[in-house]
């Protein structure tokens, strides 16, 4: 009889205890929402491409209305390199405290915890999504006096002389990347790719220098690029043409079944108080949702997608489904 006593004691003082945690646990988590930000603690929004692409420019946007929302300063921090992968490592290695966010951009922040042989430090589980922004398909162009005027006119040029054209990425296992492999092995062709890992950017140098002869990236990384004729688009990798590139032919017109778009959100590293992230939440959404915006955001090229953080997650979620299968068609390049 003791010592079921002594049991029942135990239980008790347990199942008080656990109780008393959760009630402090909640309190904790309220009083870090009201007290977050504090006084001029900056929160830094890290971007793992290079200054001027679409990534950082979307970012640089945002920043100055999370600013208002949140009163404190938002600090955009380029970390380039890797195709993505030093941003993300840096985002993901970070306190989850609301103090470091970052702009996740797929399907980079996809692909890379799947392939074991890039030895990322991250996982699926180690991003809390925010919200999406924008959904930007897939383009590909050559320069203005090129002797291809379509998609299948390449496709033979690289039939014909296999590895020979060379086509740029924004890295390894890019979006670039997986829709180049993707045609490769529908159509029959084989490009070189030139992978440049500090992003669009550095791809459109190396372009509009000459250095490479085919370009394939986001269509708002090309809209100011036609409208200066400084290049000669063969299609676009959506069930629909862009509104931006209304005179380009999609892939599916011309008779080929490739569609390819990068979707742009924001994200914290795994972990953020509930609080805080309801927070950053309704911030981001004010911001990406602010007219003026989405007006220069258009002004880009770029159409508003916006989803909130679970519409983001399940977005991300298929995006992974499609990416496994097909993953062997970049680990192998």
């Amino acid at each position: 009889m003791r010592r079921r006593a002594f049991l029942t004691i135990v239980v008790s003082v347990g199942l008080t205890a656990s109780l008393a945690a959760c009630g402090q646990s909640a309190q904790g988590d309220s009083a870090a929402a009201k007290n977050w930000p504090r006084k001029g603690k900056p929160v830094e929004l890290v971007v793992a491409f290079a200054p001027g692409g679409a990534v950082d420019t979307a970012a640089r946007l945002v920043a100055p209305i999370l600013e208002k929302e949140l009163g404190t300063n938002v600090e955009v921090v380029n970390k380039p390199g890797a195709g993505g992968q030093i941003g993300y490592t840096a985002l993901t290695s970070a306190k989850p405290d609301g103090y470091t966010i970052g702009a996740t951009g797929s399907p980079s922040v996809v692909v890379s915890p799947l392939d074991p042989s890039r030895g990322a430090k991250y996982k699926r589980s180690s991003f809390e999504p925010l919200g999406m922004q924008v959904i930007d398909p897939a383009v590909i162009g050559v320069a203005p006096d090129s002797p291809y005027n379509s998609v299948q006119d390449l496709i033979e040029a690289a039939k014909a002389s296999p590895s020979k054209i060379t086509v740029s990425t924004t890295g390894l296992q890019t979006g670039e990347h997986f829709a180049v492999a993707d045609l490769e092995q529908k159509s029959g062709a084989k490009f070189a790719l030139v992978h440049f890992s500090e992003g669009a950017s550095q791809a459109l140098a190396a372009f509009l220098g000459g250095h490479v002869q085919v370009y394939v990236g986001s269509a708002s990384d090309v809209t100011d690029l036609v409208k200066q004729k400084k290049i000669k688009m063969l299609g676009v990798m959506s069930q629909e043409r862009s509104e931006f590139l209304p005179d380009v032919k999609t892939f599916k017109e011309q008779g080929i079944d490739v569609e390819s778009a990068t979707a742009r959100g924001y994200s914290a590293p795994a972990g953020l108080p509930d609080p805080v992230a309801t927070k950053i939440e309704a911030a981001l959404k004010t911001a990406i949702e602010d007219p003026a915006v989405t007006k220069k955001m258009k002004d880009l090229g770029l159409q508003t997608n916006y989803l909130d953080a679970a519409g983001y997650e399940k977005y991300w979620g298929e995006q992974e489904a499609t990416v496994k299968a097909v993953l062997p068609l970049v680990t192998k390049k």
